[in-house]
């Protein structure tokens, strides 16, 4: 990148595939003693070198399209999935599965439709608006559902504002929300990644009214681009104060009920349990511990170490998708780390880890179920109803 900047290399073909290459993970700033932000130089150089990128295959075309036009539109990906959805309720979608069809798509395609979690409902349900404290309240939280997240893990996102009003909360999930921007800013496009945060802004914190306490999200990699508002806003006359505002108020939900209080758990969760650290999560929100003091607290489960836990699933918002062979290698070293564990099942806060790790265990028929915190939290406090 500095080749890059001083004009001493050219962004050949080469060095495209390198910066490519990078997961933006992040680790590099867990561990880089001088503390240099590298996503921050990242993304910088990809969002200059995106204008003069060479032609990109039809299938490179295809995905670009399906990431700003359908992932970050929750209904356009609801009508996109509504077929697949419907052929798994018929059971034809297994049988397709089976007869080896999906395997003659392209690569990137084949690993997204492996992605696909086998139930899910045909139509998933916003959240409501408000949701009020079921005890005493102690604050209002604002609750970010995430474009993908509120599709593909809309059950997951309810289960949270149940436990959070439960634990004492008032929570608000404005039907104004947009897509936080990560996939916009991670791929070169930094000015509809800073459209979407002033949206963001202005529905969470808007100019007039009480502003909420915190904004508390379920999804590691929305709430690390949610807090990197102030920075990617700082020049914004208008939004620069609205957005440090925003930001220092962003919470991981485990986070935010650590600092409620647990509701009581009645029900016990008998598992042996293992936690995987999603990057955005350890590395660029520096939260490993609350999730962990959650789930130790839950009865009868059993909370076992994992090797490596911090080390990238291969998920890494859409790399899977855009880098297949290089996230299922990651992808294999992660389960084979779960595997020794002897866990049953592996939790983590990543809609893309947790869809990731569980589509690559089904491919390698490796018994595993992977779980977020809120959903064994859930369990523990409300039983197993849904």
């Amino acid at each position: 990148m500095l080749g890059l900047a001083e004009g001493k290399i050219e962004p050949t073909e080469s060095v495209r595939h390198h910066l490519d290459l990078c997961l933006d993970c992040r680790a590099c700033e867990t561990v880089c003693p001088s503390a240099v932000v590298y996503h921050e130089l990242l993304e910088d150089t990809r969002a200059k070198l995106a204008p003069t990128a060479p032609p990109v295959t039809a299938q490179g075309r295809f995905m670009r399209w399906l990431f700003f036009n359908v992932f970050v539109h929750p209904g356009r990906l609801k009508l996109a999935l509504l077929p697949p959805r419907v052929m798994q309720k018929l059971g034809v979608y297994g049988l397709l599965r089976k007869a080896g069809v999906m395997k003659v798509l392209p690569p990137q395609l084949r690993k997204m439709e492996q992605m696909l979690p086998a139930k899910g409902r045909l139509w998933p349900r916003a959240l409501p608006e408000r949701t009020n404290a079921r005890c005493t309240r102690k604050m209002t939280v604002g609750f970010f559902a995430g474009c993908v997240g509120s599709v593909m893990f809309d059950d997951v996102n309810r289960m949270a504002v149940e436990l959070l009003s439960a634990a004492g909360a008032d929570v608000i999930a404005p039907s104004t929300e947009a897509c936080c921007g990560a996939i916009h800013h991670h791929n070169g496009a930094h000015d509809p990644a800073l459209d979407l945060a002033r949206r963001n802004i202005d529905a969470f914190l808007p100019e007039t009214g009480p502003p909420v306490d915190f904004i508390a999200t379920n999804i590691a990699g929305c709430g690390a681009m949610l807090r990197e508002y102030d920075l990617l806003l700082r020049d914004d006359a208008r939004y620069g104060a609205r957005a440090r505002d925003f930001a220092r108020r962003v919470r991981d939900v485990s986070e935010v009920l650590l600092e409620l209080g647990l509701p009581e758990m009645k029900h016990p969760v008998n598992e042996t349990v293992t936690y995987h650290d999603a990057c955005h999560l350890a590395h660029a929100q520096k939260v490993t511990a609350e999730p962990r003091k959650l789930l130790a607290q839950i009865p009868g489960l059993k909370l076992v170490p994992l090797p490596e836990s911090d080390m990238c699933c291969g998920a890494a918002g859409t790399y899977n998708l855009t880098q297949p062979e290089m996230a299922t290698q990651l992808a294999s070293r992660k389960l084979a780390n779960i595997a020794s564990t002897g866990a049953v099942a592996c939790a983590t806060g990543n809609v893309g880890c947790a869809m990731h790790i569980q589509s690559e265990a089904a491919a390698r028929r490796q018994p595993l179920r992977v779980a977020h915190p809120v959903e064994l939290l859930h369990r523990a406090v409300f039983g197993n109803r849904a």
